[in-house]
């Protein structure tokens, strides 16, 4: 009897807590550290060439010939005579004059145009659209490049060659299609609620489009126009094509383009030349980055 009181009254073995081995927490940080080491390592990889560049551009061509640009680093004796010649002499203002004329309106062209049509498709009923979403599917995987030589027949019957708004005209028209797409996909994950309500309290299509659908979208319009951007300031071949031989001043990319020579000489003209034109993006870049990654994801996922 007392034996049987006993098993019944006494408690079950408590449960030892479960600790997590040592070795697993020694493993993620031998794994977060090589991952560390790799990236860093990609890094300087990648910031080398650009230090390189920016610290040639200081030399004189002399210097440059002499030793490699790291010497400079132990010895530091930098001039701003390549800036001024690259300005004045090459004639890089102009130039940087026309690639910003090219490519600010054309990144706000395919902007607005891409918002507009990504909200007609996905928020308006209207016959055709699945035929007109079908084509911008068709114009998205068609080269570019195929079109240049009828364009390049357009614009000279529409004398539009060797004008600024022909670049607008065909920059614009190839990445509209893209940037429906990549908005589309955005516009389709703001809950339907929000449209419905606005419907309720009398918003037309268009109060719609620029108090709802610009304001939510912005992550995404702001990678699209970085990618635009981008692609207009660093485009080589349509200006050669379509501004190549007329009295408009060459981009920046022409222009640095034309520096380039079998011999070597004029690397320093060339450095700072190079600076000048990576300057831009990279402001654009960096002030936009914090939406390009959130906006393409957004774009591309949700949708």
């Amino acid at each position: 009897m007392a034996a049987t009181l006993t098993s019944r009254t006494s408690a079950p073995p408590a449960r030892l807590p479960v600790t997590r081995p040592a070795a697993g927490k020694a493993r993620r940080r031998w794994v977060r550290l090589i991952v560390h080491v790799i990236v860093v390592a990609f890094m300087v990889v990648w910031f080398t060439p650009v230090l390189g560049l920016f610290v040639g551009s200081l030399r004189t061509q002399n210097d440059i010939a002499a030793s490699g640009w790291w010497h400079a680093l132990v010895a530091p004796l930098f001039t701003g005579y390549n800036y001024q010649q690259a300005l004045q002499v090459i004639g890089l203002g102009q130039s940087l004059g026309t690639s910003l004329a090219i490519a600010v309106p054309t990144t706000v062209l395919t902007t607005l145009i891409s918002a507009i049509g990504a909200f007609a498709l996905t928020r308006m009923r209207f016959a055709g659209r699945s035929i007109l979403s079908l084509a911008l599917v068709a114009l998205m995987v068609t080269p570019p490049q195929v079109t240049l030589v009828p364009l390049l027949k357009f614009f000279n019957v529409t004398k539009l060659y060797g004008t600024v708004p022909a670049m607008w005209l065909y920059m614009v028209g190839f990445t509209v299609p893209f940037g429906v797409f990549l908005v589309r996909g955005f516009v389709a994950s703001i809950p339907e609620e929000l449209f419905e309500s606005a419907r309720i309290d009398g918003a037309s299509d268009l109060r719609i489009f620029a108090s709802l659908v610009l304001p939510l979208s912005a992550p995404v319009l702001a990678s699209l126009a970085i990618m635009q951007f981008l692609w207009a300031w660093n485009d080589l071949l349509t200006p050669l094509i379509f501004l190549g031989g007329t009295s408009v001043p060459q981009p920046l990319t022409v222009n640095v383009a034309g520096l380039v020579t079998a011999t070597g000489q004029g690397e320093a003209q060339l450095m700072s030349a190079t600076v000048i034109s990576i300057l831009i993006p990279l402001i654009v870049v960096i002030s936009l980055q914090r939406y390009f990654v959130r906006g393409v994801l957004g774009g591309a996922v949700k949708g």
